[in-house]
């Protein structure tokens, strides 16, 4: 059995209120806010703490947003399923981005309801993860509640791109970056997956956070 997300409803430590200008400026910029069904967190607020079992390169491990924003900014982006259309996309274009990201000091962290073995296989993948980008499994979806999101079921008898059936809910794709005090800074819905990525990346690069920096 998949080991369950371990939520903490509080804000990161240490945080401080987000600058007003940075938060509207990054809204605008990347024009950040195509409404949902569901009013999900938005920028200015706090990120929800959370950990959850993970995986990079087929290997699983304990991700933890706290610890990871002790080394910059965070990219915590949810998308519905590994294995399908849009999500394989998204997936392939944050690794072929890997090093802009890492070059502007983010750590990027996927989040679905999948399985740690599907992901385990997704992670590994060389055309989509390939090895660089983590996914992290929230197999009840408690960690896209606590940022908001809209959790749907997967129709009866839909397939992934592998011909295997979706047995899991599916969280509403949206990205959210958290800077390293907690806040954030942005959220990126209603984008095709390509474009939300290349959008995180602009999000990113305007906190002017270098690796060195962000520590």
């Amino acid at each position: 059995m998949p080991a369950e997300p371990r939520l903490k409803f509080r804000p990161i430590p240490g945080s401080k209120p987000l600058s007003r200008g940075l938060a509207l400026a990054l809204a605008v910029a990347i024009g950040a806010a195509a409404p949902s069904a569901q009013a999900a967190l938005e920028a200015g607020a706090h990120a929800p703490a959370f950990s959850a079992r993970a995986s990079l390169d087929g290997k699983p491990f304990d991700f933890s947003l706290e610890a990871a924003l002790k080394r910059g900014p965070v990219v915590v982006y949810f998308y519905p399923s590994a294995y399908t259309g849009g999500c394989n996309i998204q997936a392939h274009t944050f690794s072929v981005n890997h090093a802009r990201f890492a070059a502007a000091g983010a750590t990027v962290i996927g989040v679905s309801l999948d399985s740690i073995e599907r992901l385990n296989a997704f992670s590994a993948d060389p055309a989509y993860c390939a090895g660089k980008v983590a996914v992290a499994s929230d197999p009840d979806g408690a960690i896209a509640r606590a940022f908001e999101l809209e959790i749907r079921d997967a129709a009866a008898g839909k397939k992934d791109t592998r011909g295997d059936d979706i047995r899991h809910g599916l969280a509403e794709r949206s990205t959210f970056i958290v800077t390293p005090n907690g806040l954030i800074a942005a959220r990126l819905s209603g984008l095709k997956p390509a474009d939300n990525v290349e959008q995180a990346l602009q999000a990113v690069q305007r906190l002017g956070l270098s690796p060195q920096a962000a520590r």
